[in-house]
């Protein structure tokens, strides 16, 4: 039986291998269809008094390559990143980048006005604007004779 490394100690997985020969313990093990699932954006996200601002790194995707689905309370970030091979697997050092597909819903902490978000890409960085609609906001109605 093989020494089980570090990780495998801390969070109980087994090798794919171990886990048919111990029908006794249920250990989970990552299948090819959990390697595959989205990678997850890591966004930024705050408000100031009239706007909800979220900031998360897409560099190396193209705009065509981006879909931002904005409602009043959530907003859905996904896109693909390609990787560009240049050397095989086994010329890396380090393989660190994630390429592929990724994902990533944010509940909002306020509701906003759809129609008025922005999005802008400086040098990889991806900024959404998302105006908070104003509760307070009045308006005056005039009355016409008629």
């Amino acid at each position: 039986m093989a020494k089980k490394s570090f990780f495998e100690k801390l969070t109980g997985m087994v090798r794919a291998d171990e886990d048919e020969r111990e029908g006794d313990e249920l250990s989970p093990v990552l299948t090819d269809a959990e390697e595959e699932t989205d990678g997850e954006l890591a966004v930024d996200m705050y408000q100031t008094p009239s706007e909800v601002v979220i900031k998360t790194m897409v560099a190396g995707v193209r705009p065509e390559d981006l879909d931002i689905s904005i409602t009043r309370d959530m907003v859905t970030i996904k896109g693909h990143r390609e990787d560009t091979r240049e050397a095989s697997d086994e010329d890396f050092f380090h393989k660190e980048l994630y390429w592929g597909s990724f994902s990533r819903t944010i509940t909002l902490p306020a509701e906003i006005e759809v129609e008025e978000a922005e999005a802008t890409n400086k040098n990889g960085l991806l900024t959404l604007t998302l105006p908070k609609i104003d509760r307070n906001k009045q308006a005056k109605v005039k009355i016409k004779s008629v």
